[in-house]
């Protein structure tokens, strides 16, 4: 039997032309996959076709849009995931859901070698690859551009030789990543990081500079995850989709951002994610209203942790789901409403209810009807400050004490 290699497959000119040149490379038949995650684009069975007709025997199309909204996306929205703390993990969270296919292919088609068209400089080969190993262990991978030398100029001469179905002449500047999450622009004159990005950059979202009048939205959330936008009920992909939408047209979103990535160089990337910076200001913020103190300070930690292991690949990871465990547990009284302001490229704050909410009015006003004990703050001063007193008084025994007239206060 002919070996079969399954291709990660976007229907663009580098993943067509790898149909052929792993296929003359290797000796393999190669099943092409196409996984729709929300980029948008063309219709994934015009793609599904333009891998055949590259030279795939078979085209393997998954539509994943509602999967990957509801177990990629809310994990990442439950878990405030943002690297850095600033990127909300757009890449990083679809390359397990694509592999995830790949591999449920791979077992469809007697495949024994999965393939993806990652450069060796990239995050993302580790993510294929590594989440390939923790589906897979037994399955092998190649990267055609990375393993087989296939660079754009030879891709562009490959597909004019044997008169591909696919665009040769056009070259994007950028390199650009998409899904429902949001969108990753990256190379041509950003790699220049004095460089502006300009208006072309963008697509997911509007000039911030002169918005529309401002938005106002609530958000519903049960156990963490959205379920009714201004009392719509919606499912997450509705969710993300229509907040994307709102946030976007007033400028939400946009991040520039130098960072590090896995494989040990800074990189400049600019993206844009309306739809899931808007969500997590207001799931932040009803976590504010909602998680007892100590939970919120560790889970802060969880939370840099969780999206550190994701950024670097590790979606499939023991560690990644320990993890997920004590997200998930976090999020028990996470329920309630968010009313946000959209407006000039903010998504800002106004107001928030809930059922499980920890903060008590009428212990928190200085007004009349203040429950609040104040006798009793005396005492908890005196033993909270208890060990530095003591601490501070073996220090002035020891000649060690504060030195006032060196300006140390």
């Amino acid at each position: 039997m002919t070996e079969r290699v399954v291709l990660a497959y976007s229907g663009g000119l580098d993943t067509s032309v790898a149909i052929g040149w792993i296929a003359e490379a290797t000796g393999a038949e190669v099943v092409a996959v196409a996984v729709d995650v929300g980029q948008g684009g063309e219709d994934m069975e015009m793609i599904r076709q333009r891998a055949l007709d590259c030279g795939a025997v078979e085209a393997y199309v998954a539509d994943a849009r509602d999967e990957f909204a509801d177990e990629y996306c809310m994990p990442a929205l439950k878990a405030n995931g943002l690297y850095l703390d600033r990127y909300p993990l757009v890449s990083a969270i679809s390359r397990p859901v694509i592999v995830k296919h790949m591999v449920r292919a791979a077992r469809q088609f007697g495949a024994q070698t999965v393939a993806h068209g990652c450069t060796g400089k990239g995050n993302d080969q580790v993510r294929f690859e590594v989440a390939t190993t923790s589906l897979a262990p037994d399955l092998k991978t190649i990267a055609p551009v990375r393993d087989l030398a296939l660079t754009r100029e030879k891709a562009i001469d490959y597909a004019e030789k044997h008169d591909l179905p696919i665009a040769t002449t056009k070259k994007n500047p950028f390199s650009i990543d998409q899904n429902v999450w949001g969108r990753a622009v990256e190379t041509g004159f950003l790699e220049d990081i004095w460089n502006e990005p300009t208006k072309d950059v963008y697509s997911y979202t509007d000039d911030p500079t002169f918005p529309p009048v401002a938005d106002e939205v609530v958000v519903t959330f049960d156990g963490g995850v959205p379920v009714a936008l201004d009392g719509v009920a919606v499912s997450p992909l509705q969710a993300i989709m229509e907040m994307n939408r709102r946030a976007g047209a007033q400028g939400v979103g946009r991040i520039d951002i130098v960072e590090d990535r896995l494989v040990g160089i800074k990189s400049r990337e600019v993206y844009e994610a309306p739809g899931a910076m808007a969500l997590i200001a207001a799931h932040q913020e009803l976590e504010n209203v909602t998680l007892e103190r100590e939970q919120a300070r560790f889970k802060k930690g969880v939370e840099q942790r969780w999206s550190e292991l994701v950024y670097d690949g590790m979606w499939f990871s023991p560690l990644k789901k320990n993890l997920d465990v004590f997200v998930d547990e976090t999020q028990k009284y996470v329920s309630g409403d968010i009313r946000m302001v959209l407006h000039g490229g903010r998504a800002t704050v106004t107001g928030r209810r809930s059922d499980a909410a920890l903060y008590d009015f009428n212990l928190a006003t200085y007004d009349e009807g203040d429950s609040f004990d104040q006798s009793h703050a005396k005492g908890f001063i005196e033993i909270y400050g208890l060990a530095a007193k003591q601490a501070a008084a073996r220090d002035e025994r020891f000649g060690n004490g504060v030195d006032f007239g060196t300006g140390d206060l």
